[in-house]
């Protein structure tokens, strides 16, 4: 997508919500990093969980992150699409 905003998604391999997020991104042709929280090693995922506590301290999944300032916490397709303004 041109001129995107930068999208950054917490998630559980095992979450349907977060499934669900993600395959709303790649559905709609959104670039986005990711990462499986619960897949990562004990070191690489507590930094990881570090940064996500930046972000949404409750630890809740999907944690979207649009932009570095737009958080949504779960898989809220209306708030994602006006945060990226699809």
């Amino acid at each position: 997508m041109k001129d995107q905003k930068p999208v950054r998604v917490f998630a559980l391999s095992t979450c349907s919500h977060c499934k669900a997020a993600k395959k709303f991104m790649k559905d709609n042709g959104i670039d986005f990093d990711f990462t499986d929280v619960d897949l990562c090693s004990g070191v690489e995922q507590a930094a990881v969980l570090e940064e996500m506590k930046k972000y949404n301290p409750r630890f809740s999944f999907p944690t979207i992150i649009i932009d570095n300032k737009d958080v949504i916490v779960g898989f809220q397709e209306a708030e994602i699409r006006k945060a990226l303004g699809i």
